[in-house]
């Protein structure tokens, strides 16, 4: 497999996240595109007036695409000001017109390279020569996380002004013609080292953004997802309601003093990988903290919210074999449902609070935050003295 296939393959398995960047790079700033627009309208008047030949004003073309890719970066600079964020297949769609703007730019450069080195003005030449350089380094930075279209740009550039000079078979042309080729061939290579380079820095800006969010124990989700995937799933449109499911393991205490911390450990692993298997692939898994948990059910209706509840208790509840210990432990759920019980992160998080001081009172099981007085308070009480010592024992 060549270089450019590795990393055409690489760039089709790049995260979301990252992929998100890179366009995001891509939009990042005006001032090329504006300076390579003014660039072209300079040279391409220059080499008109001093020459006659008006097949060199085709970089008045060029002008008019720097004029449409500028646009291009402010009405996507006012689409990421949005409320709601990109997913992959929109930022696809934006990625095509900046591709076709630099394709087509690159090929006015190369074509205006080639006309003017044939008209023999070493001073047009020159300056020809020196934008399609100045282009591709720009290339270099901004597209070598696109490798493919970084390659396409250059050669687009650079082949048509080679070919000429490799017409001309004069000791002069011929060392142009080698210096534009070693040009390309370093290019190309810079693309590669920078493309690794950078990709290699973004996945493990991914990756350890991604550890932040996980609970070190278990594995699934800590608290500080809820801030930002929660209330994007309560945003979503497409979602009728969100359900909090706020989860307390009743008698974990007794467990873990009387098996050892160990066991207590190797029993919240357990229970996380329980949530895992009832949970839908769009639902999240929460570790708050110590033995509590929660369960973001994404599309539910308040009866599909209790057969959860109930799915929840019924197999989180049943009987734990650690470390060649048999451990029971108890459940108590509170459900809180959107936009019913609270249209806020915050107010659902407390009406599933209430919810589950209710059902802690009742000694287990699941209450549904409608069923909750507006009195109760969000703060769970302590473990049930009794319970814990009769586990204990």
């Amino acid at each position: 497999m060549s270089s450019a296939d590795k990393m055409h393959s690489r760039t089709g398995a790049v995260p979301d996240a990252v992929y998100m960047e890179i366009i995001a790079a891509l939009y990042g700033t005006l001032v090329p595109i504006v300076s390579m627009g003014i660039g072209q309208l300079i040279v391409g008047t220059i080499t008109v007036r001093e020459t006659g030949d008006m097949v060199t004003a085709v970089t008045a073309l060029g002008v008019a695409v720097a004029f449409v890719r500028a646009f291009q970066v402010l009405a996507y600079r006012r689409r990421v000001a949005g409320k709601s964020p990109l997913d992959r297949s929109e930022a696809a769609r934006w990625e095509l017109p900046y591709v076709a703007g630099t394709a087509m730019t690159a090929l006015i450069l190369g074509l205006f390279a080639a006309r003017s080195l044939m008209l023999n003005d070493a001073i047009c030449s020159v300056m020809a020569i020196g934008i399609g350089f100045g282009f591709g380094a720009g290339v270099i930075v901004r597209l070598s996380l696109r490798p493919v279209i970084a390659v396409v740009n250059l050669l687009a550039t650079s082949l048509p002004a080679i070919v000429v000079t490799f017409m001309q078979p004069d000791a002069p042309h011929i060392g142009l013609a080698l210096m534009l080729t070693i040009y390309v061939i370093g290019s190309l290579e810079m693309v590669r080292h920078t493309y690794n380079a950078t990709m290699n820095q973004m996945t493990l800006k991914q990756q350890f953004e991604q550890l932040a969010r996980l609970d070190p124990l278990t594995g699934i989700f800590n608290r500080s997802i809820l801030d930002t995937d929660l209330m994007q799933m309560m945003t979503d449109s497409k979602a009728a309601a969100v359900a909090i499911h706020a989860i307390d393991l009743d008698h974990f205490k007794a467990a873990n003093d009387r098996f050892g911390h160990p066991v207590g450990d190797g029993l919240l692993k357990q229970v996380a990988a329980r949530l895992k298997s009832i949970a839908g692939p769009d639902d999240l898994i929460v570790r708050m903290g110590g033995d509590e948990f929660i369960l973001v059910q994404k599309s539910a209706p308040g009866s599909d919210a209790q057969l959860m509840a109930q799915r929840i208790f019924e197999q989180v509840s049943a009987p734990y074999r650690v470390a060649g210990h048999d451990v029971v432990i108890g459940l108590s759920i509170g459900v809180a449902i959107s936009p019913d019980d609270g249209q806020s992160v915050d107010a659902l998080l407390s009406s599933s609070d209430k919810a589950l001081y209710r059902a802690k009172k009742s000694r287990g099981g699941y209450v549904l935050a409608r069923e909750v007085p507006a009195q109760i308070p969000a703060e769970t009480p302590p473990a049930d003295a009794a319970a814990a010592a009769q586990m204990a024992a």
